[in-house]
């Protein structure tokens, strides 16, 4: 089986080299047949100097400007051949085997549109953090369907991973949303087939930090997926109506979150 991973990247020297290593280390032992595109929107933080260091192990390697993630993902979907597509952002990072694991469960479910997995959130060094947010979200792993994920956006990006079949379906990621272009495109890839849970270890690590998208742009977030959602479900249904108070209460949590780490910081 045949993987597509792109890694969207902008200024992301601290952990670049370790997102490019988890990537590569996919393949050690292991059978494993690895499509490496990272497109990198003209960093000016040493980023690609990295980029040339793994030039030889990066199949593509695209410089140029963008007009955001979305934008990047996409030039990496176009260029993708693999039967499996995924990204992983510049700032997190596979655990060994994922992609073995991957292609074992994908290939005893040729119906699924793609599968997903557990992620820890991670923090600048590598700790994990939140272990809450991420038992929250586990929580409705065991009722995963089209209609929860309606409700809520419980599904880790970084873990998820999609055959190509699907996303030649479901069609590009939308490039005029700041922070819930993910959530809208796996919204539309659940039209495509059903979803597999991976059990086991966790497939990847989300790196938090603030200067991250979710980091910066929380409350845009939440309300893009509330619209995208409506969009979706229909603005009556009763998906709709759950995401509406969702999307509400974890905005006041994350706010209260951030309110602590101010006090405490300053």
């Amino acid at each position: 089986m045949r993987f597509s991973i792109i890694t969207p990247s902008y200024n992301s020297a601290p952990y670049l080299e370790q997102t490019i290593q988890s990537v590569l280390a996919q393949q050690e032992g292991q059978d494993i047949s690895l499509e490496y595109i990272v497109v990198d929107g003209g960093s000016t933080d040493g980023s690609q100097e990295i980029l040339q260091c793994y030039a030889q192990n990066i199949t593509h390697t695209v410089i140029e400007a963008d007009t955001g993630p979305a934008n990047a993902i996409n030039k990496g979907l176009r260029l993708a051949t693999g039967e499996v597509i995924a990204w992983l952002n510049a700032d997190d990072l596979y655990y060994p085997r994922t992609l073995e694991r991957v292609g074992q469960a994908l290939a005893c479910r040729p119906d699924a549109a793609f599968c997903f997995g557990g992620c820890p959130i991670i923090d600048e060094q590598g700790q994990g953090i939140r272990s809450g947010i991420t038992r929250f979200k586990e929580f409705f792993y065991p009722f995963s369907s089209r209609f929860t994920y309606q409700c809520i956006n419980y599904l880790s990006q970084p873990a998820l991973f999609f055959r190509r079949q699907a996303v030649e379906q479901a069609g590009l990621l939308p490039e005029d949303m700041v922070a819930a272009w993910d959530y809208e495109f796996i919204l539309r890839l659940w039209h495509c087939g059903d979803a597999v849970q991976m059990t086991g270890s966790p497939l990847s690590a989300f790196r938090w930090h603030e200067g991250s998208i979710s980091g910066q742009n929380f409350q845009v977030q939440f309300e893009e997926e509330y619209f995208a959602a409506k969009a979706d479900a229909g603005s009556r249904s009763l998906q709709a109506l759950l995401h509406f108070f969702v999307r509400w209460g974890i905005v006041g949590t994350y706010s209260a979150m951030a309110h602590l780490r101010k006090k405490q910081q300053g």
